[in-house]
């Protein structure tokens, strides 16, 4: 669980990044091209979003493909792109939300087993005194708080993760539109 949240922040922040450039520099250029040559890493999803836009415009060339209208083909590629970046978001975010949701689970079970053996153990002895009682059951229930411990960081880092990510594909759905908007117009 750890290691996606870690790695997914990282992923996330870089992207925050790429988005933050994006709409900060690449309309700055007087042309698409110009505009493309802003932004930087090789990476950048945003940049692999304008070159698959401006390859999309140019996609009449005898094929299946002049059949479909420019705007059309256009918008299409530019959501494969969107799309595609959604799916690498929400990579792992579905182990967070399984790990959060059966963990509690696995440590009751863990907690109900220990509870069951410090019974049977009091049961072979023949004495139930307060002593007798209280070690296995304390152990057992540690089960429940390790199983807690894994749930509680597993459902806020799903939480987290996916609030940043609904942030960042609203940047990437606002660019592709514009891009889209940009290319139908032809600049």
């Amino acid at each position: 669980s750890w290691f996606i949240i870690l790695t997914k922040l990282w992923e996330q922040q870089r992207l925050l990044k790429q988005a933050k450039e994006a709409g900060r520099d690449f309309w700055t250029g007087n042309s698409l091209n110009d505009g493309l040559q802003k932004l930087s890493g090789t990476g950048n999803v945003f940049k692999a979003m304008v070159e698959s836009g401006i390859k999309a415009s140019e996609h009449a060339d005898g094929k299946l493909t002049e059949h479909v209208p420019v705007a059309e083909w256009i918008s299409g590629k530019l959501q494969q792109n969107v799309d595609r970046m959604t799916n690498d978001l929400q990579r792992g975010l579905s182990f967070l939300a399984s790990v959060g949701s059966t963990a509690p689970f696995v440590g009751l079970f863990g907690t109900v087993w220990g509870i069951y053996h410090a019974l049977v153990s009091i049961s072979i002895a023949g004495q139930a005194s307060l002593d007798k009682v209280a070690g296995p059951i304390g152990e057992a229930l540690i089960m429940t708080a390790l199983g807690l411990a894994v749930a509680v960081p597993a459902v806020l880092g799903f939480n987290g993760l996916l609030r940043v990510n609904k942030s960042i594909m609203e940047r990437a759905n606002y660019f592709a539109h514009d891009v889209e908007s940009a290319l139908v117009a032809g600049s």
